[in-house]
């Protein structure tokens, strides 16, 4: 058999995509690393494997908001009812702590894309805090979203309103620990400021980044952890958006052995199309974005149970509230945890919630009698259990609680007390698990291959064909024939070719815009990051944004084109069967296409205008260009002579005559 150059590469190809694909797979695997399961844990958690009974004791349950979104300009029931939720609903539940994990303020003008600093939404936030009775008594910890970083150009700004508006500001600016200790168990909660130290306006503002001296502050927090018995970290960016230097976050949060779960918002539940963003990250500990109040009006009950961690997310005046704490959910369950204490307790025990009294509690394990569950302190009710009889496989418990309004709720909660566990949804492991920024720089690099070299090949394979070095192989008249030699003529017209292959090149290698990226001050936006004040900003959002310029302007550009082209040269057939009108209808909906792509390059330029100035359009490679480049596709589309359109398809017509 003869090995070709072209067979050798194919399995190049294939090889590096397999290695690709695996490594992925192994990326958003929710597999413990070895290197977890030491004796130094396993001695840690038997240590702190407690008797579950029917006590009250070794019980903390703390609450979380994020993405509040507090506007001037937008929906003022986000304020109006965080008030309600602060006094009414935090009084009901009574909390140990709440989170609020970023972007408290919307920061955003009247047209929903310019960004900038607002005082009023500050003063909204500040009035709800100092209005609410509750969290007077209850520690808020608030902490920095990109939001409320937008056009603040540094922390000691006067622009940093969080500095002077928020509960924690005053005395942590950034990264901060709160200590507190409920009996003999003591905890830690540990926010996360990964907020560049500038802050650009909208929409290059989207990652975080921990600089070396930032790791260094969050590395200095374990020796204040000596004494702690459960570590939370929280934040507003996903691990997966920070942006840092080797260890980076995660290596940091995993070695501290008592750190249970990272809890975070940003995301928004993607609008609603990966709800329940929950994941357990190779290191061992959860990570857990919280759908926004914003929009949603979500918030999350955890609770740490004689060292089990669980918790519920809830929309905002949905009641009862019901959180079984032991056996724990079959989803969640870590080695940082005592699972084994699940299977020599005597009891199961679930928190319930509600505004009016609770009249009823009950709960059947499969389908087993219902049993009334005993209230034993506070929100904790509890059921004697027989755990040995549930020792093999999985199960599920059903609670109804009834309060005395009349409302009710029925909630299922598989667990299993024999390492059987149910998988995490594929998409949320996947966006919370990945290296954002590595991903995104692989999709662009991908697309820019796709938009470049397919027409380099063609072009070279047009030169080789034509001087008699290279011989195609007989190509048939298939779907796959005709694309090629749409595609074939684009690469072989110098008119075209080079317009549609530099666009991309330029993109990867030369400034995008000069912008106004914070007010009064003009920087310079590269792929790789913004120059602004001498200093580069890494910034690995921009890869989306070009990706998706790729993606949804280049390629289709190309393919209207390659299409056009096609059709023109099948126009006198057409005129000669005499169907003018048909031909004259046909020709006029060529041009919707082009219509339809400098339309949508109008409104991102215009995007971009109210974003950055009238100087990021007009010096601004990313966004004139590609109306240029649809003026100047579209014309030469149209008016290219038809001598010139068969004449670059001639080395590949030559193979489909002898074929």
């Amino acid at each position: 058999m003869r090995i070709t150059k072209e067979g050798i590469c194919l399995v190049i190809l294939i090889l590096v995509f397999s290695i690709l694909i695996a490594n992925f797979l192994n990326l958003i695997s929710t597999e413990i690393n070895d290197e977890l399961a030491t004796p130094r844990i396993s001695s840690l958690l038997n240590h702190r494997e407690l008797k579950i009974g029917d006590s009250k004791n070794h019980l903390m349950w703390f609450a979380q908001v994020s993405d509040l979104h507090i506007s001037k300009f937008q929906d003022n029931g986000r304020a109006t009812e965080l008030l309600e939720f602060c006094d009414f609903t935090m009084k009901h539940i009574n909390p140990s702590v709440i989170l609020a994990t970023g972007d408290i303020t919307d920061a955003k003008k009247r047209d929903l894309i310019g960004s900038q600093q607002f005082k009023e939404e500050w003063i909204m936030y500040r009035e709800v805090l100092d209005k609410c009775s509750t969290i007077k008594k209850i520690p808020w910890l608030d902490i920095r979203g990109n939001h409320d970083n937008f056009d603040v150009p540094d922390i000691s700004s006067a622009r940093n309103f969080f500095r002077d508006y928020s509960m924690q500001g005053k005395n942590h600016s950034q990264s901060y620990i709160h200590k507190f200790s409920i009996g003999s168990d003591s905890y830690a909660f540990i926010g996360v400021d990964a907020c560049p130290a500038i802050g650009l306006k909208r929409p290059f503002n989207f990652v975080g980044l921990l600089s070396d001296p930032d790791l260094s502050r969050l590395t200095d927090f374990y020796d204040s952890l000596i004494d702690v018995n459960y570590t939370f970290w929280f934040g507003h960016y996903p691990t997966s958006c920070i942006l840092s230097h080797k260890p980076g976050i995660k290596s940091i949060i995993a070695n501290d052995q008592k750190s249970i779960a990272y809890l975070c918002g940003h995301f928004h539940n993607m609008l609603g199309f990966v709800p329940n963003m929950y994941t357990l990250q190779k290191k061992g500990f959860y990570e857990l974005e919280l759908a926004d109040w914003k929009d949603n009006r979500m918030f999350r009950i955890a609770a740490v149970d004689h060292g089990l961690f669980s918790f519920v997310d809830v929309k905002h005046n949905d009641w009862p509230i019901v959180l079984v704490t032991n056996p724990k959910h079959a989803l969640f369950k870590s080695i940082r945890e005592p699972l084994g204490g699940m299977l020599t307790s005597t009891h199961v025990r679930l928190l319930a919630f509600s505004p009016d009294e609770i009249i009823s509690v009950r709960i059947k394990i499969d389908s087993e009698s219902w049993e009334n569950a005993l209230p034993v302190s506070g929100p904790l009710y509890v059921v004697p259990w027989e755990p040995q009889k549930y020792s093999s496989g999985m199960h599920n418990i059903y609670v109804e609680v009834l309060d005395k309004s009349g409302r009710d709720i029925t909630v299922e909660h598989p667990f299993s007390l024999d390492g059987s566990k149910l998988q995490f949804n594929f998409f949320p492991r996947m966006l919370l698990m990945i290296d954002f920024g590595l991903v995104m720089q692989f999709l662009y690099g991908l697309a820019v291959i796709s938009c470049v070299l397919p027409y380099c090949f063609l072009r070279y394979m047009n030169k080789r064909v034509l001087d008699n070095k290279k011989q195609l192989p007989s190509l048939r008249n298939t779907f796959v024939h005709r694309w090629l030699r749409r595609i074939w003529i684009i690469s072989n017209i110098n008119t075209l070719f080079y317009p549609i292959v530099l666009y991309p090149l330029y993109i990867t290698v030369g400034p995008w815009a000069v912008a106004e990226v914070l007010d009064g001050e003009y920087g310079i936006i590269f792929i790789w990051g913004i120059f602004i004040n001498g200093t580069l900003i890494p910034e690995s959002f921009t890869y989306s944004y070009g990706f998706l310029q790729l993606f949804l302007f280049h390629g289709p550009l190309v393919s209207f084109t390659a299409y056009s082209l096609d059709k023109r040269l099948s126009e006198p057939e057409v005129i000669r069967s005499g169907n003018k009108l048909l031909w004259v209808l046909k020709l006029s909906g060529y041009q919707i296409p082009y219509l339809a792509l400098l339309l949508s390059q109008l409104l991102m330029a215009y995007a971009f205008y109210l974003a950055y100035g009238s100087i990021a359009v007009l010096f601004g490679p990313i966004r004139l260009w590609p109306i240029v480049l649809v003026f100047w596709v579209w014309y030469h589309s149209k008016t290219l002579s038809l001598h010139k359109m068969r004449a670059a398809a001639k080395a590949l017509d030559r193979t489909s005559t002898r074929s």
